[in-house]
């Protein structure tokens, strides 16, 4: 059986990524980074798996429907 997918917060994004807070964001509105999703009123977080595909490829990241339609 696979396991579900995590949720990171940002905390572990920073870690991970070796990137700080404002290049996250700044990328987050240019596209080339994976968007928040929203998990309480006022806390958000990330998937793992797409952080995980960000760093295996960070140049050539796409949103998943974006790849989807692609293909």
């Amino acid at each position: 059986m696979r396991e579900p997918d995590r949720i990171i917060r940002l905390k572990t994004v920073l870690s991970r990524t070796g990137l700080s807070r404002s290049t996250i964001y700044r990328k987050i509105a240019e596209g080339t980074f994976p968007p928040q999703i929203k998990i309480s009123v006022n806390g958000s977080g990330w998937h793992e798996s797409e952080i995980d595909r960000w760093i295996a490829n960070p140049v050539g990241w796409r949103p998943k429907r974006a790849l989807d339609e692609v293909q």
